[in-house]
């Protein structure tokens, strides 16, 4: 059977889209990119609020859209768009916290590979556990972009999480989870980067996640709703500047 659009989740047609889309989990912050970056930019979707656009940054025509909160909600958005859309590259831009006194507030964190504490790998019904990893040449250009950007940043391993609110009463210290991910250099914890990469690497496309780093779970600091729906900038300059260059 054929694959069909639109789907329920994108009124969209495969024309829509440009070959790169970039895609925050807030709405919001879709909005915020195609107003302020994208030059000529048309709304393509707003089923359910996930609010897409297509325009064109540095006269090269890129999409924007949101994928929601969590691994179900990205795993159907990057499914629907590298399998029926004909997306080729998805580029996610977030906010994360950070597992590292040595990742600061505001800093930037490339995602090399994504540890998972979901089950939602199971159904590719491996014999045995899949590295999700970003597509290499993304990353590189990427790293390239962010290094002549002088911006502070990471590269390395996160964790995506399938749980914001963990119930951790009666938890010995020592499976204190971000202890147990931080003694294996994992970096950050967000929830979708993890889907993202199984969904890339099944569909033989291009993926990679670029994060700001909005809390520090070791000291404590933060930064406000507000602040990460409209003044990660560098991180979405980073993100346009990727998708036009490759």
């Amino acid at each position: 059977m054929p694959l069909q659009y639109p789907t329920p989740h994108i009124a969209a047609k495969p024309e829509d889209f440009a070959e790169t889309v970039l895609m925050p989990g807030d709405p919001k912050r879709s909005k915020f990119i195609a107003e302020n970056y994208l030059e000529n930019a048309v709304l393509i979707n707003d089923v359910r609020g996930v609010q897409g656009y297509t325009g064109f940054y540095n006269n090269k025509r890129v999409s924007v859209m949101a994928s929601g909160m969590g691994i179900p909600s990205m795993a159907i958005y990057s499914y629907e768009l590298f399998n029926i859309f004909g997306v080729k590259n998805i580029i996610r831009i977030g906010s994360a916290g950070s597992y590292s006194e040595n990742v600061k507030v505001r800093d930037i964190v490339l995602a090399q590979g994504a540890c998972t504490d979901s089950n939602y790998l199971k159904h590719f019904s491996l014999p045995g556990s899949f590295a999700p990893i970003a597509g290499f040449n993304l990353l590189r250009r990427c790293a390239e972009i962010a290094e002549q950007s002088s911006v502070r940043f990471h590269i390395g391993n996160i964790v995506s999480s399938d749980v914001f609110y963990g119930d951790n009463s009666g938890m010995p210290e020592y499976k204190n989870p971000v202890k147990s991910w931080s003694k294996m250099g994992v970096l950050a914890v967000e929830m979708e980067t993890a889907a993202l990469y199984a969904n890339a690497a099944r569909s033989g496309k291009n993926a990679l996640t670029i994060l700001t780093v909005s809390d520090n779970l070791i000291t404590g600091e933060e930064t406000t709703a507000e602040e990460r729906e409209s003044t990660f900038t560098e991180m979405m300059e980073i993100a346009l500047k990727t998708a036009v260059s490759i």
